[in-house]
């Protein structure tokens, strides 16, 4: 047994698994990150795990796009052999006298990559058969699909990248990249001197056969480097080739062919960063605290110098010209712009519109109700949900919900659910036999929007930040916030491909009920209005427009930018303002002085709940003398009587990180508690004709709520999907459809 032992300890798989806990750390992170990530232990509220699990190409989970995942993965696995290679070659001298020392090396370097492969492979199958319900025989021809992948390009870069042949741009990339060159650069430390030879006595051969370590032939040190800065130059040239491979795959994305699965893009980005990391370490040695600093002084400065700067651009607007012509954004310009002339102004007009709206639905005499929209945030899972609730309620009505609602507001993806349902039924307006029921629009909205903005950050933002697209008359640099608005542009068959100002006329005529987009200015905490026409009357609140110093807590995007083109703004770039969810979504800039920065309306108000109050209570008198029935209909993707469960610190880690996350970790509890203030007080203005109907996101199976993330499963749609028809649900949506059929039902006696 002790021999047995003794022999298994100095297998050099084994040795090598040891040295990599023992030295270079930093590297197995990479497959740490893997392996939380495909658990959904890391970064599940994204549906970061969807990436890999279940990979898009073209818009489907395929063969090919599992072939394609596998391919990368694959790319991954060899660039692992590759930095540890070149990082660890030194401490096996001997592998020089074997022939193609880095097949070998790779062969008993594979420790980690096939107990990824095994644990991967159990969690796929699982992951498709439970959350996408695939059958049998579709699981074994997307897993053929993967390992056909992965085969194929091992099989590639055994034959080419890592032959010992040398051509023209192998030397050329290895005289640039020589290690040796590169560390005589480097000053001599030492404490960089290290001798730690791998003591394998045992190895598997290019054969797949245990052999002898001590059975190689042996040569002068000096031949080993040789032969082993050789292989060197063929690896990095390798990851030179992934860099090549990214950048193209980026330059291209906007071509379907080229737009491979996030997944796909992630791994060749982490394959880049594992070499880089790698690089940092071999090269710096002792100096690599040193070389991080500095890397991270240099990053300050450029943004600092607006060299480099991440954020993203409102596609439309005009950004040129300098700071003393962009409108300033402090309060005395807030003050000077936002008058209580125009905000009587602009209420006026939204009075007219609503005597149009009232014109086409009832006879003068007549107080029709009258409809108000809210929908919560929530990625994906509130797209899906919101377009759900009111196309079903909209189907059981006849279309009286559409013809009755004159507001729709809201956050992230609910709002991008309610524009499209909208903007369906604005084309239906115009189109013959218009079928706006037509489930193919539900699937629509349901479909992925995570693997475009996953797979533009990969290949477009990191590697190449400075590449340029064209809208309309301006050019912007591209990003994943542009990436997003295509692929939404996609998905809706082209229904949110216009300018807000498009719907303007729409809205006017008060046939089409007027969209409010906000956003959260995260310099100040305000609030930002975007729609076609202005809407002062929402950007402060009644009590302070006689003051001096009114409070002015909203901004109003078509007035305050009127100059920058306000109203060629894109709609997906509005609705994309909206829903720009911190690290997922760059924070997008508009051109004031100083820089408005916009996020999430979420972190200001998760259900749409204060803009709908603040505009219930602007048009007060209108409404309390020209509608019937006011009705807010609230579409939640959570329940508004559930906000999480109570907990007692129990851990030393607990104590100390409550109170900083506390914030973070009960917002939506907060805003929750805040809409109830706000729905107890506003029926009082209104001589008690508001009332409230609210549908709620109910997962059908306690404690599986789908995630909130920019992707669905087959499973999670069919969650939501099937909610609508939940007691609660359901007894809602017919107690606002009694109130609108009832009234339809009089005019058509009428």
């Amino acid at each position: 047994m002790r021999k047995l032992l003794r022999n298994i300890y100095f297998f050099m798989p084994v040795q090598l698994l040891l040295l990599h806990l023992r030295k270079y750390r930093l590297l197995l992170v990479f497959w740490l990150i893997l392996y939380f990530t495909i658990t959904g232990n890391l970064a599940a509220h994204f549906g970061a795990s969807s990436l890999f699990l279940a990979p898009e190409y073209l818009g489907y989970i395929n063969f090919t796009s599992m072939f394609l995942l596998g391919g990368a993965l694959c790319v991954f696995i060899m660039t692992w052999h590759i930095t540890t290679f070149v990082v660890h070659s030194k401490r096996m001298p001997y592998m020089g006298a074997t022939r193609q020392a880095f097949i070998v090396y790779s062969i008993n370097n594979s420790v980690v990559p096939v107990l990824f492969l095994l644990f991967y492979e159990f969690i796929s199958v699982r992951f498709l058969r439970h959350e996408e319900g695939d059958h049998l025989a579709r699981i074994l021809l997307l897993e053929l699909g993967f390992l056909l992948g992965l085969t194929f390009v091992t099989f590639l870069s055994f034959a080419y990248f890592f032959s010992v042949s040398r051509d023209s741009l192998k030397v050329a990339i290895s005289k640039i990249t020589n290690p040796v060159r590169i560390r005589e650069i480097v000053p001599y430390d030492s404490l960089d001197y290290e001798i730690d030879i791998i003591p394998a006595q045992s190895y598997i051969s290019g054969k797949l056969r245990v052999e002898k370590s001590t059975d190689l032939e042996p040569y002068h040190p000096r031949v080993m480097n040789t032969v082993l800065r050789r292989h060197h130059r063929n690896v990095i040239f390798g990851t030179f080739m992934c860099l090549v491979v990214l950048v193209v795959l980026g330059t291209f994305k906007e071509t379907p062919l080229f737009r491979v699965p996030a997944g796909c893009g992630f791994l060749i980005l982490f394959s880049i960063m594992m070499s880089f990391v790698a690089a940092l370490s071999y090269f710096l040695k002792s100096w690599e605290t040193i070389g991080w600093i500095i890397i991270i002084v240099l990053m300050s400065l450029l943004v600092k110098y607006k060299m480099f700067d991440m954020r993203s651009f409102a596609y439309g607007v005009d950004y040129r010209g300098r700071n003393e012509s962009l409108p300033a954004y402090d309060y005395p310009a807030l003050k000077s712009v936002f008058t209580t002339a125009l905000y009587r102004k602009d209420l006026h007009a939204e009075e007219k519109r609503l005597d149009k709206w009232k014109a086409l639905v009832a006879e003068d005499s007549e107080k029709p109700p009258l409809v108000i929209v809210t929908v919560s945030g929530g990625g994906s899972r509130s797209a899906y949900w919101s377009f759900r609730s009111l196309q079903y309620i909209d189907s059981i009505t006849h279309g009286a919900l559409f013809r009755h609602t004159v507001m729709i507001t809201g956050a992230s993806g609910g709002m991008i659910g309610a524009t499209y349902w909208r903007n369906l039924h604005d084309r239906a307006a115009t189109a013959h036999n218009a079928d706006i029921y037509n489930p193919a629009y539900q699937e629509n909205i349901g479909k992925d929007l995570l693997n475009s903005i996953i797979f533009s950050l990969a290949s477009v933002d990191v590697i190449s930040p400075f590449a340029r697209i064209s809208v309309g008359q301006y050019t912007y640099p591209r990003g994943r916030g542009y990436a997003l608005e295509q692929e939404m542009i996609r998905n809706t068959d082209g229904l949110l491909d216009s300018t807000i100002g498009y719907w303007s006329a729409h809205e006017q005529t008060g046939a089409s009920p007027r969209v409010f987009i906000a956003g959260t200015i995260v310099n100040d905490g305000r609030k930002l209005v975007m729609n076609g026409e202005p809407a002062t009357f929402l950007s402060q609140p009644c009590y302070s427009l006689n003051d001096p110093n009114p409070q002015v807590d909203c901004v109003d995007f078509a007035t305050f930018f009127s100059a920058q083109d306000a109203t060629n703004l894109r709609l997906a770039s509005a609705l994309r303002m909206n829903a720009t969810f911190p690290f997922i979504l760059p924070v997008v800039k508009l051109p004031s002085h100083p820089v408005m920065n916009v996020m999430d309306a979420g972190l200001r108000d998760n259900f749409g709940s204060e803009l709908a109050g603040r505009y219930l209570y602007a048009l007060r008198y209108w409404l309390s003398n020209y509608a019937g029935d006011i009705i807010q209909l609230d579409i939640r993707d959570t329940r508004e009587n559930f906000v999480g469960t109570p907990f007692e610190q129990s851990s030393l880690m607990g104590m100390l990180a409550d109170p900083i996350f506390a914030i973070q970790n009960k917002w939506e509890a907060f805003q929750s508690f805040n809409h109830s203030y706000i729905k107890d007080f506003s029926p009082s203005f209104l001589g008690g004709k508001l009332h409230y109907i609210t549908l709620k996101y109910t997962p059908l199976e306690s404690g599986k709520n789908a995630e909130l993330n920019f992707h669905l499963t087959q499973k999670e749609k069919s969650d939501i999907y099937k909610s609508i028809n939940q007691p609660e649900n359901s007894s809602e949506a017919h107690k606002l459809a009694a109130v609108l059929n009832s009234f339809s039902d009089q005019e058509k006696e009428k």
